[in-house]
């Protein structure tokens, strides 16, 4: 049996898994959500909803990851054996949504590779021809641009997965997040001193109920599992690379905690320069990429921060991007111990990129094909995202539950030299046994309502 590789450091592990969690879904989806939402009533609930229910399944998920020492196939198969039940298929779901949503994840991802790349150029033209570069019905209408660009990514994303656990993603992770840090910063800056940024604060901070729709649960879990990772098997693989020494709850409510503060960070960071360009709260999640590079051209200095802006969300979108493809590489190196890690990464890879053709072209040879008025890539976000995700961490708590006997779950959970484990263990286990399945199951009924009720 080939050796489990761990982290080098502790540091290492929660930069890794922030940096999996602090991607576009921070910087790009969350702030759509919340305008789609109504801005500061959805906000308060997200945030209720990741202390209260993400956080609590991420420490479920690190364990099973740490307890068995395998990726969420295997782990999920252990759990099965052991409970005599069925769990064989949350696992392989769980990875299915992983490959699926990395590949149209990679799409968008290469939109903001064309950006980042375009804003660089536009430091050396003049600006109208520094907006023609940037225009992004150009490059919507270029399918085969966009699987380009997407190939590029998921190459970049292959090659560091390819060195491994320490010497790929902890060592690239741990270069890339302080200058992720610094452009976050700089990006704050200049976001505060925009004229619309008092009424943006209004917006987001000022709870309105009444906006809250019967999907919003919904549409607040899938976000929750999304940015946290929750769901799809990636804080089990992580948890499998983790130290006898490290105390799991202590790790996993940090990660959900700063998790959730970027995501705060990142409406207050991108909402005030796109309502600055629009004059409208970001709903539509292609806004961004329209609105801002042409504002930001517009404004002394603006090519220089769009360029930054873009290298910020890149760097977001490969940070989540390593994380995805090192849950489906986990996988397949520990269900074939004869595959060489390298061989499952080029295949992961391939897989990922094959399935990026459909969304790549969803806005050029396929922008006939809409779902309920949405395109191709916007309807796969929403089905995987708000409603086959919840369903996947459902399955991976209720097999975690069922296969993990209440002796090994409070072994795991009680730290004897913190006090306080003791008496979050028996809310632990109510809100793992009772309150997530309820919200979970609430959210998702609620949606099929709301579908319902825009169908008739």
């Amino acid at each position: 049996m080939l050796k489990r590789g761990s982290w080098r450091t502790r540091f290492g592990f929660y930069l890794l898994a922030v940096g999996s969690a602090c991607g576009l879904g921070n910087l790009w989806r969350f702030p759509y959500v919340v305008g789609e939402n109504g801005g500061g009533a959805f906000i308060l609930l997200y945030v209720f909803l990741a202390l209260a229910v993400g956080a609590p399944l991420l420490i479920a998920e690190l364990m099973l990851g740490k307890n068995t020492r395998r990726s969420v196939i295997v782990a999920t198969d252990v759990m099965g054996q052991k409970a005599k039940q069925p769990f064989r298929w949350v696992g392989r779901l769980a990875v299915l949504v992983t490959v699926v949503v990395f590949s149209y994840y990679a799409v968008i991802s290469g939109w903001v590779l064309h950006f980042m790349t375009q804003f660089f150029i536009s430091l050396f033209l003049d600006v109208e021809g520094a907006a023609n570069k940037t225009n992004l019905a150009a490059l919507m209408s270029n399918g085969w641009l966009q699987l380009m660009l997407a190939s590029a990514h998921i190459l970049i994303t292959v090659v560091v997965v390819l060195k491994g656990v320490q010497e790929g993603l902890e060592k690239w992770i741990s270069y890339m997040m302080p200058l992720f840090a610094a452009l976050v910063a700089i990006l704050l800056f200049k976001s505060f001193s925009l004229p619309s940024t008092p009424e943006v604060m209004r917006f987001l901070f000022y709870p309105d109920f009444s906006k809250l729709t019967l999907s919003s649960l919904g549409h607040a879990l899938g976000h929750v599992f999304f940015t946290l990772s929750v769901g799809f098997g990636t804080m089990v693989t992580f948890g499998s690379y983790l130290r006898e020494e490290d105390h799991v709850p202590t790790a996993g409510f940090r990660v959900a905690l700063v998790d959730t503060l970027i995501s705060l960070l990142a409406v207050v960071m991108i909402f005030p320069v796109a309502f600055q360009a629009s004059n409208v709260p970001l709903t539509d999640p292609a806004l961004m990429f329209e609105v801002l590079p042409r504002y930001l051209l517009g404004i002394p200095g603006g090519a220089l921060f769009g360029l930054a802006f873009f290298v910020c969300l890149y760097l977001a979108a490969l940070n989540a991007s390593i994380g995805l493809l090192e849950v489906v590489v986990s996988n397949l190196v520990d269900r074939n111990k004869k595959m060489e890690r390298q061989k499952a990464t080029w295949l992961s890879g391939a897989a990922a990129l094959s399935l990026a053709i459909l969304p790549a072209l969803s806005s050029s040879v396929l922008k006939s094909v809409r779902i309920n008025g949405r395109s191709l890539i916007e309807s796969l976000d929403s089905l995987l995202i708000n409603w086959l995700l919840p369903l996947v961490a459902l399955g991976i708590l209720w097999a975690f539950y069922k296969g993990t006997s209440e002796k090994e779950k409070e072994i795991s959970f009680i730290d004897r030299e913190k006090f306080v484990s003791y008496s979050m263990y028996s809310h632990w286990i109510v809100i793992l046994k009772w309150v997530a399945p309820a919200v979970i199951l609430i959210g998702f009924l609620l949606q099929v309502v709301a579908l319902f009720q825009n169908v008739y």
